[in-house]
């Protein structure tokens, strides 16, 4: 299947095509789904004939069918080892399932990667107080100190080369005009310092995308065993950005305030950065001058995520999700958020 084919087969999944890939996988659905929000891949809850479920998926799956042209197989593979490694270890995650037709975590239908998962049962918390910020900093002390044992071959560096000026140079066409001097300029200067300061020999894999979103709670507790009961109450989702990178990147996404307001976001940001590294350094070592990464990190997150948009704007969704995409008053916001940063560094 070509390039455009399997995009456009990708843009007009069907019930039908979603529903055989998961029966070929080995499993008897009712027919019903629910489409998940997902702007990257297309994700569904799928609901199985309950006598004919397998004991370790229980009545739902999620399918996930993996955008065409983003990962290759093994860059797939590598994020699933990477998730079955932290249920191994006790470390609480939702990993892949082994389909049972093909003996792997990822299959093929029409085109396209299809992986399952187990329904994840839990809720995003809407607000995370400071002993929660504790709590999580050991779960991600648990997930670093897993992911500093290899490296993955086949994954993104968190850095300007792969993620930065590659996203900078598609944005020429796209930023208002009235505003690109100024946001190039300032982009530069992000991106710059990074290059400067990042150290990649000490990039290990990371979650990548460690926000809110990505992290459900549980009202009761965790059924793996585990050493640390506390890590029960919250896990992380979607590894889908998994990669390699500083240890820092996963924090700075969980935090309500940025510190650029006033004395009281200051000492919020320094109360919840307090928290999370405590509860972080009880299982691994942190340098604490790496939180000055932070601005910088979020400003490759801006760009990143434009160059994003950007790419994505043939898919029929991303018009409809992001209509602010070519308006004045969204580059000039981007540009003002970008510039603050440039300034603090």
């Amino acid at each position: 299947m070509t390039s455009q084919a399997s995009l456009d087969q990708f843009y007009q999944l069907t019930p039908e095509t979603v529903l055989r890939g998961v029966e070929s996988a080995g499993l008897a659905t009712t027919g019903q789904y629910t489409q998940l929000n997902s702007y990257e891949n297309r994700v569904f809850d799928i609901a199985l004939e309950q006598e004919l479920a397998p004991e370790d998926l229980g009545s739902r799956v999620i399918a996930k069918y993996y955008r065409p042209q983003r990962w290759s197989r093994e860059a797939i593979l590598e994020e699933h080892e990477f998730l079955l490694d932290l249920k191994a270890a006790g470390i609480p995650v939702i990993a892949p399932w082994v389909q049972k037709a093909t003996d792997s975590t990822l299959s093929e239908v029409e085109g396209l990667f299809l992986t399952l998962f187990p329904k994840a049962l839990g809720r995003i918390p809407q607000e995370l107080g400071l002993e929660d910020l504790k709590r999580i900093g050991r779960l991600l002390a648990q997930i670093h100190n897993l992911g500093e044992q290899k490296p993955a071959q086949h994954r993104l560096f968190l850095g300007p080369e792969d993620l930065g000026w590659p996203a900078l140079d598609v944005l020429g066409d796209w930023v208002a005009p009235e505003c690109w001097s100024r946001y190039h300029h300032a982009a530069v200067q992000v991106l710059d310092y990074l290059d400067d300061q990042l150290k990649y020999d000490e990039f290990i894999r990371i979650h990548g995308d460690c926000h809110k979103g990505n992290l459900l709670q549980q009202d009761r507790r965790w059924e793996a065993t585990t050493q640390d009961q506390e890590l029960r109450a919250f896990f992380f989702v979607d590894f889908d950005d998994f990669c390699m990178g500083p240890p820092v990147q996963d924090f700075w996404m969980l935090f309500a305030s940025s510190g650029h307001g006033g004395e009281g976001e200051k000492e919020l940001l320094q109360a919840e950065q307090d928290s999370l590294l405590a509860g972080y350094t009880e299982l691994r070592d942190f340098r604490a001058s790496d939180l000055d990464l932070i601005p910088a990190l979020r400003g490759l997150r801006i760009i990143h995520y434009a160059g994003w948009v950007a790419r994505r704007w043939k898919d029929p969704s991303f018009p409809r999700l992001f209509p602010q995409f070519r308006d004045y008053s969204y580059w000039a916001e981007e540009t003002e958020a970008l510039e603050q940063i440039a300034w603090s560094l």
